[in-house]
């Protein structure tokens, strides 16, 4: 057992992007407000439930992370989840309209659910979900089971 254990939680999830104005504009058009700690031209951070969602530049990233960016999917997708199915229809008909491209319409899951997926204009896939097994708050925090 190490000395100091790595707590289960995410602080922060950074997406690299090809345009960070671009990218900035599609998650404006969303809803979503920068904090002020966000350097034009260089970073955007977005303070979430707990944690911070950020936009970098995607060459910028590959390098402060020590990887090669090959390009393509990086097998990361992420989530937002809603209250309804019709919120989801919503949501998703919004992210169309601000220059997402929808990948998977909205419709019936195999788990008893209701998704669908966009994917934003640098590739990263969200998906979208009611899930009746999941309790949501009235902030939108999650709760399995």
């Amino acid at each position: 057992m190490p000395d100091v254990a790595m707590a289960q939680r995410i602080s922060l999830i950074t997406l690299g992007v090809a345009d960070l104005d671009r990218a900035l504009g599609f998650y404006r058009a969303l809803g979503w407000s920068p904090h002020a700690q966000s350097i034009d031209g260089v970073v955007a951070f977005f303070p979430l439930d707990g944690f911070v969602f950020a936009l970098w530049g995607r060459a910028e990233l590959a390098e402060d992370s020590g990887v090669d960016d090959a390009g393509g999917w990086g097998g990361v997708t992420l989530a937002h989840n809603l209250a309804s199915p019709d919120e989801v229809d919503a949501l998703l008909s919004a992210a169309a309209g601000a220059g997402a491209r929808i990948s998977r319409p909205a419709g019936p899951t195999p788990w008893g659910g209701y998704s669908g997926v966009f994917v934003d204009p640098d590739g990263h896939p969200w998906e979208v979900a009611h899930n009746p097994g999941w309790r949501l708050n009235a902030e939108g925090r999650v709760s399995i089971g």
